[in-house]
């Protein structure tokens, strides 16, 4: 390999994005944040860089393993690099914006960058946009961030969109109603995340069928809560069960076609999640769209606030939607008025001057990559 070559490698998972793709992430991520904003979202913008303590608060601590670190020269502390957007939001919400109106709409767009990919992203640098909504602990809010995820997406042109709803704390208050050891819950919730019925048989010992029940239940929404209400459930497991009906309720009555799933024992990705949580899926797509769900937003001090949003995965989304239009290229042969020129960008035209007179105008055009060029004040198609 050249030494030329070699300098033009990327580290695995990263990679250059070239027109027009550049352009159409840019474009999606913008149409996202217009659509969060006319909810009453307000866009913040966090750092690349943060101080690694504040960072790896509360939610943050979850993506540990996930955060990139350096030394920062200037004041010789160490910073993470930021691997989800979340955190950040929620530390601006309890520290910058501790004074601010409950409940408090923020959203944001921008990149991340995280120490390993998955099998299924591979990338570990991606583009996100997503909401945050701080304070509330109402059923409402939770059906809020759903219905607003729904919509984004839906405007974005994702079809045969899917809600796969959760109850992350279910298995642990179980656990805990039914006075199960620690290590014998964190064995336990693995073998439900792999949908292993022989390992849970095992170690649920004479509460298997119950939790057998639980693996069983999960399918579309309405089918799923009515199993999962015949189960004899302790108070608080079905304090949960009961909220996440209400949820569905709240959804249903504003976009009754929405498609909705239930799986109420997974667990993985959810680690810092407090209540309903969900993951958005498109059929036919590799991946997830997008994740979201109830959280303590914690700030430097330690205080914490109940908390509720999602994040959209760009890489995955931009998989969802149509692929982006050729562009009306235009070109101006040399020597063009300008104010011809803003004329047609003024029309909607990406105009492309030629910068050398006598030069053949259509040969030129068609090299460089225009579909229309500009002949006499008459626009000209070019044909192939």
């Amino acid at each position: 390999m050249t030494e030329n070559a070699e300098k033009g490698l990327l580290p695995a998972g990263l990679q250059d994005v070239l027109a027009p793709l550049a352009a159409h992430e840019s474009a999606n991520v913008e149409r996202l944040i217009a659509c969060f904003q006319s909810h009453s979202y307000d866009r913040v913008k966090p750092p690349l860089l943060e101080f690694e303590e504040a960072l790896l608060t509360g939610a943050g601590a979850a993506l540990a393993g996930q955060t990139f670190r350096l030394m920062d020269p200037v004041s010789q502390r160490m910073m993470g690099l930021r691997a989800d957007m979340t955190p950040q939001v929620a530390r601006i919400a309890t520290s910058r914006l501790k004074n601010a109106p409950r409940p408090l709409r923020l959203c944001y767009g921008g990149q991340v960058l995280q120490v390993r990919g998955s099998q299924l992203r591979p990338e570990r640098q991606f583009a996100q946009a997503g909401v945050e909504l701080i304070g509330p602990s109402e059923e409402a809010s939770d059906a809020e961030v759903i219905l607003l995820a729904i919509d984004s997406l839906t405007a974005l042109g994702v079809a045969e969109l899917s809600v796969d709803l959760n109850l992350p704390p279910l298995v642990g208050s179980l656990a805990a109603d039914l006075g199960l050891a620690a290590d014998q819950v964190l064995s336990l919730r693995q073998a439900l995340d792999r949908k292993d019925s022989a390992a849970v048989a095992r170690l649920a010992g004479a509460q298997a069928a119950l939790f057998h029940a639980l693996l069983q239940s999960a399918g579309p929404a309405e089918a799923a809560l009515a199993a999962l209400k015949k189960l004899a459930l302790p108070g608080g497991a079905m304090l949960e069960v009961e909220r996440l009906a209400s949820v569905v309720d709240l959804i249903r009555a504003a976009a009754p076609q929405a498609r909705l799933t239930i799986d109420p024992v997974e667990h993985r990705g959810f680690e810092y999640q407090t209540g309903i949580s969900f993951i958005l899926f498109a059929k036919g797509v590799r991946g997830e769209l997008g994740r979201g769900g109830r959280y303590q937003a914690t700030g430097p001090g330690g205080a914490q606030e109940s908390s509720t949003g999602f994040t959209l995965y760009m890489d995955t989304v931009l998989r969802a939607i149509p692929a982006p239009q050729p562009q009306r290229r235009i070109f101006l042969p040399f020597g063009t008025p300008a104010a011809k020129a803003r004329e047609l960008r003024d029309a909607g035209w990406a105009t492309l001057a030629g910068l050398t007179a006598g030069e053949g105008a259509e040969s030129e055009a068609q090299r460089l990559g225009c579909s229309h060029l500009l002949r006499s004040d008459a626009i000209i198609e070019i044909k192939d």
